[in-house]
């Protein structure tokens, strides 16, 4: 939000810099993005002076251009060649003197003393339209005779420069959405550190209403929606520009002004906070205003021009049957003030924020004043504003008040009762704040003191801080306008032991998995926990009925909890790919995040809910690239099951506590599933299916795994790590040629040997297949290597044989193996 530096003055008193205003509002939470220094005339009229034309003669060698002598109030006079026709001797006019930059829009130039048909000319004399004070262009602006020669142009124009505040404005602080509610923080902390300040406001005094001329009645039909309206009528207005002070005001902040009404309404918003709406009261046929909803899918033509097709849930402000205007975020085509409009109807109500959150969020819409409808405005400025409103168009559309302020507001809405104990305050704190200084700050934050004792206070907290409702919000609000800095820190350190944590456990495992996968080239990401939820159309792994969806999306691409890791590591690929770097290798720690209709429990809202953490790696593109030493190789899938392996490995998970299954589907064409004996998933990984690829506009392989990190705790977590000594006996090498059937895979192999022979039995790997004519239809070969050690002593070949012959026999029954 945009916040005018000169405008802040009409509110309180300061001499701050915009430089040092900015550093006083963000310590006291409103954190300033930018200053900007805004001129109302471009460039301030800089280098421009008032000049008296002495002479003025014929240019010899032009029958348009004229020869000047100038006084500039000092020095010599000097000589400039003028084009205009209406330039003569003894006119006031504007000098542009050498140097001057002068401003054609985006474009500038520089004043240089120049020749003119070989006479030299020494500045220039210019038009209003060429100094940006007006728009005629027909010849050289001439002063009246009383303007000293000499009077700097930016005194004569009064041109003022302002500056600009950008204010970061965070969703709690409602308060802070206006210039006023910027200058409540101002004066608060200029009390704090003892500046003398006043805080005032618009007089009202003088609102009275002239006739009952144009009664229009008010009629609210959802008070859930709509707490608070009110509205009155004015005739006889005249819609035209506004005058230069308010279109000043509105232009500083980069609000285009409309007309003189709208920008009053304008003005009032970003002044006060309040957003106030005029409508053609001439449109209003029914002589009644009604705020309700109406059925589904009613058509609506807004101010853009596009019809919106209305919800049920959507409140609208209409004549009788007909909306006129979407409380609370935008306007109809039809009802607004126009240029031919003599008579409105003004507006001001506090709407529910919840309803214009979500109305906005349907239609994609965010004003201003939704905005500030979302956050919660205050109910008790309704009236103030209204009457504001009255005042200013009065004054700058004349016309008159026709009606009395038709007020709706059945249950007022109370201040907030807060206790606050000063021991507890000291205690957070960490310094005893004396009593007098907490009464400074509260009254000066427009708080109410009910009681007051040694214990602490009774706090009656205006309702438009809705942040503001326990008594740590209170020791916040203290805080930020006490100063963090002036807490002063403790010399002393106090300590309170205790016993790390199975949370603990994991965060250090998370570091290890992390350095050991960056340490084998992997690069970390972190993607948003909110996603799409049409990427989980037809998958029955990740169904899209268990997905956790949004009640406010803030868009379709963000409207519900991610299932899986995976899909967010595509959207880092396929950015990554598309800028040249497709060689990549990822990993992410995530949590993820499920529903079950079916564990819905009357009493127990988050029943359904649950999440898990995750570890997602991804592998695609070339494992070696562009290297003299090595030949271009693509990445696999193997490559990828080596890092599963590993980090099985580094977490003390031995093959033999993991079930090791095939596994495919929509997802993964082809891949491993890992399952604890109890049947509990540990991890998967294969090949991602081209289809979900080309979803994401990637043409290369994608190779992913997901581990259950919390299954993979509680898999590990009696592991305990003993000191065990480099083995001092051989181990021995025995290779078997396995003629089998194609359906056998490596794992089932591994299994059988390792069922056979526990003790001696160290490794099994293969190093060959082979597949072709010379072997039987349906058969493959495989060539594997057992190692073999004893840890006790040296292996005898008795020893060896009868293990292997248990392996080969093991291998035959089960598997139907034969040796070549």
């Amino acid at each position: 939000m945009n916040v005018s530096y000169n405008w802040l003055k009409e509110y309180v008193d300061f001499d701050l810099s915009p430089e040092e205003l900015a550093a006083a509002l963000t310590s006291t939470g409103l954190e300033i993005g930018e200053v900007e220094e805004v001129e109302s005339i471009k460039g301030g009229l800089e280098g421009l002076v008032v000049g008296k034309v002495l002479t003025c003669v014929e240019h010899p060698d032009s029958d348009h251009l004229h020869i000047t002598t100038v006084d500039l109030g000092k020095g010599e006079p000097v000589q400039i060649v003028c084009g205009a026709p209406n330039v003569a001797a003894g006119q006031k006019v504007v000098v542009a003197t050498l140097g001057t930059v002068l401003y054609d829009g985006d474009n500038s130039f520089k004043i240089k003393k120049t020749k003119m048909r070989g006479v030299e000319s020494l500045g220039m004399i210019c038009s209003e339209v060429e100094i940006g004070v007006g728009s005629d262009s027909d010849g050289i602006t001439v002063l009246p005779e009383s303007v000293p020669a000499g009077t700097p142009a930016k005194e004569y124009y009064n041109v003022k420069s302002d500056y600009v505040l950008e204010v970061d404005i965070t969703p709690n602080r409602a308060d802070g959405c206006s210039h006023y509610g910027v200058a409540r923080d101002i004066y608060a902390y200029l009390k704090q550190n003892g500046i003398v300040a006043t805080l005032h406001k618009h007089d009202v005094k003088n609102f009275e209403v002239d006739n009952h001329n144009l009664d229009i009645n008010v009629k609210v039909e959802n008070t859930k929606a709509c707490i608070r309206y009110a509205g009155l009528s004015m005739t006889g207005v005249t819609v035209k520009e506004s005058p230069e002070w308010l279109k000043e005001r509105l232009n500083s902040i980069g609000v285009r002004p409309i007309n003189n009404v709208v920008d009053v309404t304008n003005y009032i918003l970003f002044a006060y906070g309040q957003p106030l709406h005029c409508f053609d009261a001439d449109m209003i046929t029914t002589k009644t205003v009604e705020v309700k909803t109406l059925p589904e899918g009613t058509p609506f033509v807004t101010l853009d021009e596009q019809e919106r097709k209305l919800s049920d849930k959507d409140l609208m402000i209409c004549n009788g049957n007909e909306p006129m205007c979407i409380a609370g975020v935008f306007g109809g085509l039809k009802s607004g003030a126009t240029e031919k409009t003599t008579n409105i109807f003004i507006e001001s109500a506090y709407f529910h924020p919840t309803w214009v959150r979500k109305t906005a969020r349907r239609f994609g819409l965010n004003t201003d004043a939704s905005f500030r409808f979302e956050r919660g405005v205050d109910p008790n400025a309704v009236i103030y504003c209204l009457q504001l409103a009255a005042i200013l168009i009065k004054d700058l559309a004349g016309g008159q008040v026709s009606s009395e302020i038709k007020d709706f507001y059945p249950t007022p809405i109370e201040d907030f009762r807060v206790k606050l104990n000063f021991d507890k305050m000291n205690r957070l704190v960490g310094k005893e704040i004396p009593t007098d200084t907490v009464l400074r700050i509260v009254t000066s934050l427009e708080m109410k003191v009910l009681e007051q004792s040694a214990e602490g206070l009774t706090l009656a907290v205006p309702p438009y801080r809705a942040d503001v409702h326990r008594d740590v919000d209170v020791i916040e609000d203290i805080m930020r306008i006490y100063g963090y800095n002036n807490i002063e820190i403790s010399t002393s350190l106090k300590l309170s032991l205790s016993q790390k944590g199975e949370e603990d456990r994991s965060n250090k495992l998370q570091n290890l998995i992390s350095e050991q996968l960056v340490g084998c080239g992997f690069n970390e990401i972190m993607n948003n926990s909110l996603t799409r939820s049409a990427l989980y159309e037809d998958f029955k792994r990740f169904p899209a009925e268990n997905l956790v969806m949004m009640l406010n999306p803030l868009s379709s691409d963000l409207n519900s909890m991610r299932q899986t890791l995976l899909f967010g590591g595509l959207s880092s690929i396929s950015r990554n790919a598309n800028r040249r770097n497709a060689d990549l290798k990822f990993f992410e720690f995530g949590n993820c995040y499920f529903f079950d209709e079916s564990k819905k429990s009357e009493g127990k809202g988050l029943a359904p809910y649950s999440e898990g953490y995750r570890l997602g790696m991804w592998v695609t593109g070339k494992r070696v690239a562009n290297s003299w030493a090595h030949p271009d190789e693509d990445s696999s899938v193997y490559e990828l099951k080596a890092y599963v392996d590993n980090v099985f490995a580094r977490l003390g998970l031995a093959k033999a506590a993991m079930v090791e299954e095939v596994f495919s589907d929509e997802l993964m064409a082809s891949g491993l599933a890992y399952s604890t004996h109890g049947g509990k998933l540990l991890a998967v990984f294969g090949v991602i299916t081209k289809k979900v690829t080309k979803g994401f506009d990637i043409d290369n392989e994608v190779y992913y795994a997901e581990f259950n990190w919390d299954e993979l705790m509680k898999a590990t977590r009696k592991n305990e790590i003993n000191f065990k000594e480099l083995p001092k006996y051989p181990a021995v090498r025995r290779d078997l040629a396995l003629l089998l059937d194609k359906s056998v895979l490596f794992s089932d192999i591994e299994k059988v040997a390792f069922k056979s022979e526990r003790k001696l039995l160290k490794s099994v790997s293969l190093f060959d297949v082979y597949e072709g004519n010379k072997l039987e239809a349906g058969k493959k070969s495989y060539a594997v290597c057992f190692m073999l050690q004893d840890e006790s002593k040296t292996l005898n070949d008795k020893s060896i044989d009868k293990v292997m012959t248990k392996l080969i026999k093991n291998l035959e029954k089960e598997l139907g193996a034969q040796l070549r």
